[in-house]
C-alpha cells in the first residue's frame, strides 16, 4: 500500500511540474527542428517535457540535471554502444517512459548502468526495456523512487561478468513493481535500503539471485515471482521483513534453495509457495520469524532450520510431496512447529477434531544422516533406510525429540 501511495505522489507531483504555466513540450526527432535529446536536454527548462519519437540515438552519455519529463514515442532506442552510460540522472522529479535503452558499457571499476540515478529523489522510471546492460537501474543514494513496469533482459553467463537488474545502494521509500527481470547476476539487489515495497515482479533465469538484499531493514516483498534462478532469494542481516504471496519455484542446484533467512529477525513470511526447489527455505542464525500458510510442494527439503534458529513460529503451512519435509543439524530444538499439515502423517483422529491424535516429528534419520554424508542420498528408496526411519519414529535416539508437531492437521490448509 506504501508503494502506490508513492507512486502515485511521484506521479501528481511530477504532472503538478509539468503543468506549471510556463512548462512547454519539445520534441525530437528527424522530422523536428531538434535531432537530439542532448540538444532537447540544453533547451528545456525545470517542468518541460521533452517527446522523442522513434529511432535510434547514440549520443554517449545522456545527463539529466534538470525536472523534467522524458518521454518516448514509437519505442526510440538509445544506445550506448557497449562503451557509455546511456541515462544518468542527477535531477529530482524526472520522469523516464516508453524508451528501450541498451548497451551500456561494461566495466570493473565503475558500477555503469542502462539507467543510473545519482542522490537524488522522485524519479520514476516506467514502461522502458533495458536491453543488455552491466546493471539494469541503478539508483545511488535515491528516495521516493519509482521503477514500474519495465523489462530487463541480459545476457550474463558468470556472475563476476554482469550486473544486476535493479540495484539499490543506500536508499529509501522505492517503490519495485511490475518489472520482468532476466538473465543478470541478481535480479534485484538491494543494500542498505529501507521503507521499500517489492511487489508484482518476475524475476526469472538470473545467474545468482532472483532478488538478494542485506542490511536493508522494514521492507515488504509481495506477488513477486522466482523462477529457475541461480537460487530464489537471499535475506541477509535484515531485520523487520515481510514476504507474503511470493512464488519460489524451480530453483534448482548443489546450493540452490527457494529462500535463504541468513542472520535475520523478526520478520513474517506467509501465504507463498515453494514449488520444485532443492531447498524451499533454508534458515541460519534468523530468530523471531513467522512462518504461517505457506504451501511446501515438491522441493528436495522443504525447510532446513539450522540449530542456530530460536524462537521461530512454524504454523498451518501444508507440506506435501517433498523428499524431506524437515531438516536439521543439531539436537537442540528451540522453535515451534504446531497444527501444520503433513502429507507423511500416518495418525489418527479418533476424537474428530481435524488434529491427529499423536505428535508427528518431520525429521527423518535419513535425512540427519544426509545432512552429514550427502552421499548417503545414493540409498534414497532402499529398503534399510525405511527400516531405520520407521524404527527411528517408533523409538526415537538420533533425531531432535523435541523437534516435533504436536497437533498435527488432519487435512491441508485452505490458503
Amino acid at each position: 500500500m506504501n508503494g502506490w501511495v508513492n507512486y502515485v505522489l511521484s506521479l501528481c507531483v511530477c504532472l503538478l511540474v509539468v503543468g506549471m504555466p510556463r512548462a512547454a513540450t519539445i520534441k525530437v526527432g528527424k522530422q523536428h527542428a531538434v535531432h537530439t535529446i542532448t540538444k532537447a536536454l540544453e533547451l528545456a527548462a525545470d517542468g518541460d517535457t521533452i517527446q522523442v519519437d522513434g529511432g535510434v540515438y547514440r549520443e554517449g552519455n545522456i545527463g539529466i540535471r534538470k525536472r523534467l519529463m522524458l518521454v518516448g514515442v514509437g519505442n526510440p532506442v538509445i544506445d550506448g554502444e557497449q562503451k557509455y552510460e546511456p541515462v544518468s540522472v542527477h535531477a529530482p522529479y524526472v520522469v523516464i517512459k516508453g524508451f528501450t535503452i541498451c548497451r551500456s558499457g561494461h566495466s570493473s571499476m565503475k558500477d555503469m548502468a542502462g539507467v543510473k540515478i545519482y542522490d537524488t529523489h522522485h524519479v520514476m522510471i516506467t514502461d522502458n526495456v533495458l536491453d543488455d546492460n552491466f546493471f539494469g537501474i541503478y539508483l545511488q543514494n535515491a528516495r521516493n523512487c519509482t521503477i514500474r513496469n519495465n523489462r530487463l533482459v541480459a545476457y550474463g553467463k558468470a556472475e563476476q561478468l554482469i550486473g544486476n537488474g535493479i540495484h539499490g545502494w543506500k536508499c529509501d521509500r522505492l517503490d519495485i513493481a511490475g518489472n520482468t527481470i532476466t538473465g543478470h547476476r541478481d535480479g534485484i539487489y538491494l543494500e542498505f535500503v529501507t521503507h521499500t515495497d517489492v511487489q508484482g515482479n518476475q524475476s526469472h533465469r538470473n545467474v545468482r539471485y532472483g532478488l538478494h538484499f542485506m542490511f536493508s531493514h522494514d521492507n515488504g516483498y509481495y506477488r513477486n515471482t522466482f523462477t529457475g534462478n541461480g537460487a530464489g532469494v537471499a535475506v541477509m542481516y535484515t531485520k523487520h521483513v515481510r514476504m507474503e504471496h511470493n512464488v519460489f519455484n524451480e530453483n534448482w542446484g548443489d546450493a540452490a534453495y527457494g529462500l535463504l533467512l541468513k542472520e535475520i529477525t523478526d520478520s513474517h513470511i506467509a501465504d507463498n509457495t515453494f514449488a520444485k526447489n532443492t531447498t524451499g527455505i533454508l534458515m541460519e542464525g534468523s530468530n523471531r520469524i513467522r512462518i504461517q500458510r505457506n504451501r511446501f510442494e515438491n522441493n528436495g527439503w522443504a525447510l532446513k532450520i539450522q540449530a542456530s534458529c530460536m524462537d521461530n513460529t512454524v504454523t498451518r503451512n501444508n507440506f506435501i510431496h517433498n523428499t524431506f519435509d524437515v531438516a536439521t543439524n543439531g539436537s537442540l530444538v528451540l522453535n515451534t512447529f504446531e497444527r501444520n499439515y503433513w502429507d507423511k502423517y500416518e495418525g489418527y483422529d479418533l476424537d474428530n477434531d481435524k488434529e491427529g491424535d499423536v505428535p508427528y516429528r518431520p525429521v527423518s534419520l535419513y535425512s540427519m544422516v544426509v545432512e552429514k554424508y550427502p552421499m548417503a542420498m545414493l540409498l534414497f528408496r532402499s529398503f534399510m533406510v525405511t527400516l531405520l526411519d520407521r524404527t527411528e519414529r517408533v523409538l526415537p535416539s538420533l533425531t531432535p525429540e523435541n523437534l516435533k508437531d504436536d497437533y498435527p492437521l488432519m487435512q491441508p490448509v485452505a490458503l
